[in-house]
């Protein structure tokens, strides 16, 4: 058993290598049996560098509004109170908006691979917008 009481202090800036921007984590369970999971707060327009992992990773947007996005497609956008699946082996990215800070909540599972950082012209396409589904039924 693990225990991390909330005034361990454990806050360290994103590195570098992985991030634009300012982005700070806090080490919420460090690897322990294949996950990791960090809280990470990015100031307006920081984000990570594409990346995968192993065996997936859950994404909870704890406050604030950013994007997210698979390799291939627009960024999607993501807002306090959502919660993300990237499947494993899915090159992705996330960060904040170009307005809003984001803090999101991070379950990594198993290794994760970094890759290059996101191009401007990939940040800045224009998200796509989720279609409201609520008059469908």
């Amino acid at each position: 058993m693990i225990i991390r009481h909330a005034n361990e202090s454990r806050v360290a800036p994103g590195k570098a290598s992985n991030f634009t921007g300012d982005a700070v984590g806090d080490s919420v369970l460090p690897a322990t049996d294949g996950v990791i999971i960090n809280t990470v707060t990015f100031a307006p327009g920081a984000r990570t560098h594409w990346h995968h992992h192993e065996h997936g990773q859950i994404l909870r947007v704890d406050a604030g509004y950013g994007l997210i996005c698979t390799h291939g497609r627009s960024p999607e956008p993501i807002r306090t109170g959502d919660w993300i699946w990237i499947p494993p082996g899915e090159r992705h990215w996330h960060g904040a908006a170009p307005d809003s800070f984001l803090t999101h909540t991070a379950i990594s599972l198993g290794s994760t691979v970094w890759s290059d950082e996101v191009t401007p012209a990939e940040y800045e396409a224009t998200p796509s917008e989720k279609k409201d589904t609520t008059d469908d039924h």
